[in-house]
């Protein structure tokens, strides 16, 4: 911290109560100068050689026959005043960045001008300033704090302005410049712990970070800190990212419970507009902020309720990289504020797709791009199946508003539709008075055919499912079982192959129209364990197949044949089987197993243990 001393004569102020001040000389004083509520029993002469000001108020009162002068509004009131009145009886007087700014108010206001007498106090605070506080950055920043209370002279005077200047051009110089001194909101570095690490006898040259301003500007009030950023960002040194560090570390000092995604605290007013104003700083730059930061604005934002304007910005910007958001944090939000963000995606690679191609450039280098947008669908597909998931829980959320988020994400593309499922068995556990026409509506959002061989297991068990969905989960297994490279559909009777995907190619959804019988069939829990029993023994003959066809070339076409018989007989068993399903759905048994639908590894446990007492499945739909 940089500090002046003026004067040279000893501190001869003193103290009578709390509003009496006098100097303690061989003369009496001949003048009162009261300051707010303060009075100041001074001497003329030292006062009048220095300051315009009290010349002025000097001579009025001397024409009044009166030795009081009254100052209401001096800058920096009673201390200031007494910091000049000092240097005008050449008293020592201790200038720092504290209480500079309050000395140069009350100078200025007092018309302590060089015209009055050479060396006058604005003339050396104002070379302080210049060579000493301005070129620190701690001062600097100290500085612009006090101008707050002594404005408008601090604008006036341009001090504002000085401090801005220095702040923003100490924050976007080279770091190869920078001096750790600079900065003091930070951990001791470890040469200042006496553990300073060398490098063959040589000192290591401390690496500086970039942003490693942020932290020493969250002092300052929001005018102030808006005014230093909107500076910062016009000289146009620092990257995106780093103002989105800076916006982020001040929202998590200013506004108490930001990171919790609350907001604590009564002045509700001035958070809003806190956070209104971090909006309106954001780099515009794609990813110069991170998702995590927006999401915990947009909830502040929806707490305090800022405007329509603040509120779609961070949507379009959140929708920009919904792919790096997590399940944890989309669930802070409502399903309506989730579809918006999902549209907002979809709308951001639509425009980005178009300008791909307005782009003339070859295939080849728009690839990596189209990859790029392939991943990114994939991991906000998984994102909402996620967070349907956990919505499904809420007993009142509607089925609508279900489908209709699952439907936008619907032409994603998915590894799998496992997180799907879980989120449909999920509501359909929590919603089970539900209509059959909500139930179909609900499972068409499904691919049976995209279920991994765990959760296959568990759909076919699973009673909540219509018994469509279950032939479907089935059929598509024994397909990829005896049909490792064919893609036809076994000779079903008509009414089991409507209830397939149309050429077994189509997804779920794509279906033709459906009777309600089709959707009602009911078959016998020993139907669908048989065929289980048999997908799962054309699974390991095909399997023990291969392993004979690598261990022995010779026999390579008596293999072949064992694997054409094998699959003859099974689509017979198959065919067999489908039609006893089928035929079922006139009975109305019921059964009595427990829920195994809990998760896929329960039900694979589930699996190993006979279950004689279950005797029909039950339709659910």
């Amino acid at each position: 911290m940089k500090f002046m001393k003026l004067g040279s004569k000893p501190d001869a102020f003193q103290t009578d109560g709390d509003n009496i001040r006098y100097v303690a000389a061989e003369l009496a004083s001949d003048v009162v100068v009261i300051v707010g509520e303060v009075k100041f029993y001074l001497h003329k002469f030292p006062l009048l050689s220095k300051s315009a000001c009290l010349q002025k108020l000097l001579a009025d009162t001397n024409e009044e026959n009166n030795d009081e002068v009254h100052i209401h509004d001096i800058p920096g009131g009673p201390v200031a005043f007494e910091m000049c009145a000092k240097f005008c009886y050449g008293m020592v007087v201790t200038l720092n960045p504290y209480n500079v700014l309050a000395a140069r108010c009350a100078a200025e206001y007092l018309e302590m001008y060089e015209t009055v007498e050479k060396g006058n106090l604005v003339y050396k605070i104002e070379v302080f300033l210049n060579s000493s506080i301005f070129r620190s950055w701690k001062d600097s920043i100290i500085v612009l704090q006090s101008t707050e209370s002594l404005l408008p002279w601090s604008e006036e005077l341009k001090v504002v302005s000085h401090c801005l200047d220095s702040i923003s051009t100490k924050a976007t110089m080279d770091t190869s410049m920078v001096e750790w001194s600079y900065t003091y909101n930070r951990k001791k570095l470890p040469s200042e712990n006496g553990n300073e690490s060398h490098w063959n006898g040589v000192r290591k040259q401390q690496m500086v970070p970039k942003d490693w301003w942020v932290e020493d500007l969250c002092d300052l009030q929001l005018d102030l800190y808006k005014r230093v950023i909107s500076s910062i960002i016009t000289k146009g040194n620092v990257s995106g990212p780093v103002i989105g560090e800076a916006l982020s570390a001040y929202a998590s000092r200013r506004l108490p419970g930001f990171n919790k995604g609350v907001i604590q605290g009564d002045d509700f007013v001035k958070n809003r507009l806190l956070l209104e104003t971090i909006v309106h700083l954001l780099p515009a730059d794609i990813g110069s902020v991170s998702c995590r930061f927006l999401l915990k604005l947009l909830k502040a934002a929806i707490l305090l309720e800022c405007e329509v304007f603040e509120r779609s910005e961070l949507m379009r910007r959140i929708g920009q990289c919904l792919e790096e958001a997590t399940v944890v944090e989309a669930a802070m939000f409502n399903v309506d504020t989730v579809q918006r963000l999902v549209e907002e995606f979809v709308k951001h690679k639509q425009h980005a797709w178009t300008e791909s191609l307005l782009e003339e450039e070859p295939q080849e280098i728009r690839s990596p791009k189209m990859v790029s947008d392939l991943s990114d669908k994939v991991k906000v597909a998984k994102l909402v199946d996620g967070y349907l998931a956990e919505i499904a829980r809420d007993p009142n959320l509607p089925l609508f508003d279900f489908v209709n988020l699952a439907e936008l994400v619907s032409s994603f593309p998915r590894p799998t539709h496992d997180g799907l499922y879980r989120a449909i068995d999920m509501y359909l556990k929590e919603h089970s008075g539900i209509s059959k026409s909500e139930r179909k509506s609900i499972c068409r959002l499904m691919d049976c055919r995209k279920l991994s061989a765990e959760a296959c297991m568990h759909a076919v068990q699973n009673e909540r499912l219509p018994l469509r969905v279950v032939v479907q989960v089935l059929f598509f297994e024994q397909l990829k079982a005896t049909s490792s490279g064919g893609n036809s559909t076994p000779d079903l009777p008509g009414s089991i192959r409507a209830m397939l995907p149309a050429g077994s190619h189509e997804s779920s959804r794509s279906t033709t129209t459906n009777t309600e019988e089709e959707w009602d069939a009911v078959g016998t829990s020993e139907d669908i364990q048989t065929l289980k029993g048999e997908l799962t023994t054309l699974k390991l003959t095909s399997g023990a197949t291969q392993s004979s066809d690598k261990n022995s070339s010779n026999d390579g076409k008596g293999n072949t044949e064992n694997v054409a018989a094998t699959k003859s007989k099974g689509f017979q068993m198959s065919k067999k089987l489908f039609s006893k399903i089928w035929s079922s759905k006139e009975r109305n048994g019921e059964i009595t197993s427990s829920d195994t639908s809990e998760s896929p590894a329960s039900t694979i446990i589930e699996e190993t243990k006979s279950t004689p007492s279950r005797s029909r499945r039950q339709s659910v739909s």
